[in-house]
C-alpha cells in the first residue's frame, strides 16, 4: 500500500515554494507568509499549507495582495489547496472579489515506478527545445489545443530558459514539420521534485499515446537525474491517464483568480 499521507507531507514540505533560479524578468517578493511572484503573464501568489492568520488580519493580507497587482494594472492568482488552512480562505478569498477556477488533481508518482521507454506512434519523434522559435511553436499548440490564447506562454518559458537550462526540459512531439504534442519537466532543486507541466495535444492526435509517451520520457529523465518524486497538477482528462500509469491522489488545487476592472 502506498502512504498516500507520507507523500503529502512531501509534497507539503517542498512544492509550496518556487525553488530554483528566479526566471527572467520576474522578481520574487515575501510579504509576511506568503511568496508574490511577479513579472510574469499574471502575478501568483504561493504560501504554506497554513498562513496562520485569521479575521481581519488575514483579510488584509489578501487585499493587499490583490491592491499590489490593481496599481500594476495586472491580474493575480492565488493557489489553494482542498487541505489549507485556515478552512475559511476560499470564502475570504471570494469575499476580496477573486473569482475559483474548476479544481485540479493533485497527483505524486514515483519516477522509478513510472519511467518507460517512450512508445510513440509511427513517424513521430521527440525531441528538446529551447530556441525561441521552437517556444513560439508550443504556445501556437497550446492555445490550438485549450482553446485559449497561450501566446505568454512562449515568453515565460524563454524566462525559464535564461534563468536556468538545466532546470527545465520542454519536449515536443513532433510528425514531420508538425509539433503535435507538448510536455515540460521542471526540476525543483533542493527538492525529490519533478514538476510536470504543460501536457498538450492536437486535437486530431489525441488517443494514440503522446500523453503517456510523454510522462514515460519524463520520468525517466528525472530517474537519471536522481529525482524520486513527480507532481502533477491534472485535468479532468489528464488524471486518469495518470493514475494509470501509477500516480496518486494526495489533494486537489484551485487557482483563484482576480481580474482588474475593464
Amino acid at each position: 500500500m502506498v502512504d498516500t499521507a507520507a507523500l503529502l507531507a512531501a509534497y507539503d514540505a517542498q512544492m509550496r515554494m518556487p525553488s530554483g533560479a528566479v526566471p527572467a524578468g520576474m522578481t520574487y517578493e515575501r510579504d509576511g507568509p506568503v511568496l508574490r511572484i511577479v513579472g510574469g503573464h499574471v502575478g501568483r501568489i504561493r504560501a504554506p499549507r497554513d498562513v496562520g492568520m485569521t479575521g481581519a488580519e488575514l483579510d488584509r493580507l489578501i487585499a493587499r495582495q490583490r491592491d499590489y497587482f490593481r496599481a500594476r494594472g495586472e491580474g493575480v492568482e492565488w493557489k489553494l489547496r482542498a487541505h489549507d488552512l485556515p478552512a475559511d480562505l476560499p470564502e475570504r478569498l471570494v469575499g476580496a472579489g477573486f473569482v475559483a477556477e474548476e479544481p485540479s488533481t493533485v497527483l505524486l508518482g514515483f519516477a522509478e515506478q513510472v519511467a518507460a521507454e517512450p512508445v510513440l506512434p509511427d513517424g513521430v519523434v521527440l525531441r528538446r527545445v529551447s530556441e525561441a522559435e521552437d517556444l513560439r511553436r508550443v504556445a501556437d499548440l497550446s492555445s490550438a489545443a485549450l482553446g485559449v490564447d497561450c501566446s505568454w506562454v512562449a515568453d515565460d518559458l524563454g524566462a525559464r530558459v535564461a534563468a536556468d537550462p538545466d532546470q527545465i526540459t520542454i519536449l515536443v512531439a513532433q510528425a514531420g514539420e508538425r509539433v503535435v504534442c507538448t510536455a515540460i519537466a521542471v526540476r525543483e532543486p533542493g527538492t525529490e521534485f519533478v514538476a510536470l507541466l504543460g501536457g498538450a495535444t492536437l486535437p486530431g492526435w489525441r488517443g494514440r499515446g503522446l500523453y503517456r509517451a510523454m510522462i514515460a520520457a519524463r520520468a525517466r529523465e528525472a530517474v537519471a537525474r536522481g529525482f524520486r518524486l513527480l507532481h502533477v497538477d491534472a485535468s479532468a482528462a489528464s488524471a486518469p491517464i495518470l493514475r494509470r500509469c501509477g500516480f496518486h491522489e494526495v489533494t486537489t488545487s484551485t487557482h483563484y483568480q482576480w481580474t482588474p476592472p475593464a
